[in-house]
């Protein structure tokens, strides 16, 4: 029987009862996306399966979403090998690829192999982050729209000497604006939604009005009761919710990481336009 077991009171569930080298029936899936929806990101613990069993459990719940910039652009599984993470985009608190016309609904992020010590990473629930604010700021974040660019990301990474074409990217992603508070749509409930990665500026504000709001929301999700931390082992897969959560991966190693991840988009009767 799958059971889960919150691991913190806002965010995060343990999954047992669960073999994911097996197909699931219906109802089992039906059963993991309730407890998905609930607690926002899942922890399997000790499935240590290959890459095709990794991709047909991950298009259980959503379609295939092929990554904006990877290097094997053939493979449907995103290899994220690093020892040096500093500064690489991972370290910062983010949603994936809100900069798309249709950000990922969801990622299913594997462990391969971990360093001696350290690569943990946590997640914040941002249903939270705007339930928590004043209502009269969540009045005028209601009505406020957000600039998202792909630009921050790619400087990042181009400077740690990944060789993407900035212009090229640039010319396939431009900015785009949406809401600052998005609603989910399976649970209705609303969500902040700018992150440090992505979000230039907030749309119809002024600079100043922007360097005084823009970074009290992005921070705000950084309060640890909205958060939950996890500590890898091989064998381990994360499946969180891109829509109500941003993620944070801690560059506190300087020996392999070894991670494969699946990103999927919503089946079109779970989408809801942001």
């Amino acid at each position: 029987m799958i059971e889960f077991h919150p691991v913190t009171k806002h965010i995060g569930a343990e999954v047992t009862g669960v073999d994911l080298r097996k197909p699931l029936a219906p109802e089992e899936v039906a059963t993991l996306r309730e407890g998905w929806l609930r607690h926002l990101v899942l922890f399997f613990r000790d499935q240590h399966i290959d890459d095709d069993q990794h991709l047909q459990f991950a298009l259980n719940f959503g379609t295939l979403n092929h990554p904006a910039f990877k290097k094997d652009s053939s493979s449907p599984i995103h290899v994220l090998d690093q020892t040096d993470p500093k500064g690489e985009g991972g370290d910062e608190w983010h949603s994936d690829n809100t900069f798309e016309p249709t950000p990922p609904m969801g990622s299913l992020l594997r462990c391969v192999q971990l360093p001696s010590v350290g690569g943990d990473t946590c997640w914040a629930n941002t249903y939270l982050a705007y339930e928590t604010l004043s209502p009269s700021l969540q009045r005028l974040c209601d009505e406020l729209t957000a600039v998202h660019d792909i630009t921050m990301s790619m400087k990042k990474a181009i400077s740690k000497g990944h060789p993407f074409d900035l212009e090229e990217i640039q010319a396939k992603w431009p900015p785009i604006e949406r809401p600052v508070v998005r609603t989910h749509a399976e649970t209705g409930r609303k969500a902040l939604f700018v992150n440090r990665a992505s979000t230039t500026r907030l749309a119809g504000l002024t600079d100043r009005e922007n360097e005084a709001l823009l970074p009290l929301l992005i921070d705000h999700i950084r309060s640890p009761e909205y958060q939950v931390r996890l500590r890898w082992r091989p064998g381990t897969m994360a499946f969180w919710d891109n829509r109500p959560t941003q993620h944070y991966a801690v560059a506190d190693y300087t020996e392999r990481r070894r991670m494969h991840r699946v990103t999927v988009n919503a089946f079109p009767e779970h989408q809801d336009g942001a």
